[in-house]
C-alpha cells in the first residue's frame, strides 16, 4: 500500500503509533510537530507544523508536494486537552483549545484540499473523540471542541464527494497517551463551590487515561479504514463500554442520561 501520508500531531501517542504502522505498510509517512528538534527516535520524518498557524500549515503541505508530489491521506490527530468547570475556565484557555481542536484541523483541510481536488483522490482522517458526543462534567470545553470538528466533518464530506475525496471522523476513547500531561487544567481553587467534586473528577479523568488502550489498536483501526472501499462516516474506537454510552444517550430520556453520568463522576 504506497500512499503519501501527512499526521499531524505525530511525534507521540496515537499520531506516532499510526505513522510507525503506516510505514511498516509500506507509505511515505510525513509528521508533525510544534517542536520536532526535540524529538530523536521517531522512524519517519518529523516536519514543523503548528495547526494555530496557517503559514506554517501551508508551507508543510507545500513541502510535501514538493518531495512527494502527492498527499493520499491526511490524519488530523494534532490536539489538546482541557479540563476545569466552565465557570472556572479562563476565556484564553477555550480559545486555545477551539484553535487547536478544531480550527486547525480546518485550517489543514483547505490547505489540503486543491491538491486532492487535482488528484481526483484522497482521504482525510479527523480524530475526534468518544468526549464529543456528550457534554461530559469538567471537560465541556474539550467535548464541545471535538463535537463540533464532527459535524464539521459530516458537512466537509458532503461538499467533497464529488472530487472522490473521502472525508470520516474516528473516536476513540481512553488511549494511554500523554494527552493527560499535556492538557490545560483549571487549577483547583481552594473554597471554589467546584473543589471537591472537580478535584474528584480530575483524579477520575487521569486514571482513566493511564490505564486507557493501547495506541496500536487505534493505528490497526486507521490502517484499515484506509484500505476501506466506501468508508463509512463515522468510526468509534474504545472500550465496549464507551461506545455503549453514546447508544445510551441516543435511547435514554435526557435527565436520565445525565443522572447516569453524574453517578459515574460521582456527583
Amino acid at each position: 500500500m504506497h500512499k503519501v501520508v501527512l499526521i499531524t500531531g505525530g511525534s507521540s501517542g496515537i499520531g506516532k503509533a499510526v505513522g510507525e504502522l503506516l510505514l511498516q505498510k509500506g507509505c511515505t509517512v510525513y509528521g508533525t510537530s510544534r517542536n520536532p528538534d526535540r524529538i530523536s527516535n521517531s522512524l519517519f520524518p518529523l516536519l514543523m507544523l503548528d495547526v494555530r498557524n496557517t503559514v506554517s500549515i501551508q508551507k508543510t503541505v507545500a513541502e510535501i508536494i514538493e518531495k512527494s508530489g502527492r498527499v493520499d491521506v491526511v490524519i488530523n490527530n494534532a490536539g489538546v486537552g482541557i479540563t476545569g468547570p466552565v465557570e472556572e475556565t479562563p476565556i484564553e484557555e477555550i480559545k486555545n483549545n477551539f484553535e487547536t481542536n478544531l480550527f486547525g484541523p480546518i485550517e489543514v483541510m483547505k490547505a489540503v484540499l486543491p491538491v486532492m481536488r487535482e488528484q481526483k483522490s484522497g482521504m482525510i482522517i479527523n480524530i475526534t473523540s468518544i468526549a464529543g458526543y456528550m457534554g461530559l462534567p469538567y471537560r465541556g470545553i474539550y467535548s464541545s471542541s471535538k463535537a463540533a470538528l464532527e459535524i464539521i466533518t459530516e458537512s466537509i464530506s458532503m461538499e467533497v464527494k464529488s472530487f472522490g475525496i473521502n472525508v470520516v471522523n474516528v473516536a476513540p476513547g481512553d488511549f494511554a497517551t500523554n494527552i493527560a500531561s499535556g492538557r490545560y487544567h483549571a487549577p483547583v481553587i481552594k473554597g471554589s463551590a467546584y473543589e471537591i467534586p472537580y478535584k474528584n473528577t480530575l483524579k477520575q479523568m487521569n486514571e482513566h487515561v493511564d490505564t486507557g488502550s493501547n495506541p496500536n489498536e487505534m493505528a490497526f483501526a486507521i490502517y484499515q479504514i484506509i484500505n476501506e472501499k466506501n468508508p463509512k462516516g463515522h468510526y468509534k474506537i474504545g472500550s465496549f463500554m464507551q461506545r455503549f454510552s453514546i447508544v445510551l444517550k441516543r435511547i435514554l430520556p435526557d435527565r436520565i442520561y445525565e443522572k447516569m453520568l453524574m453517578n459515574h463522576y460521582k456527583l
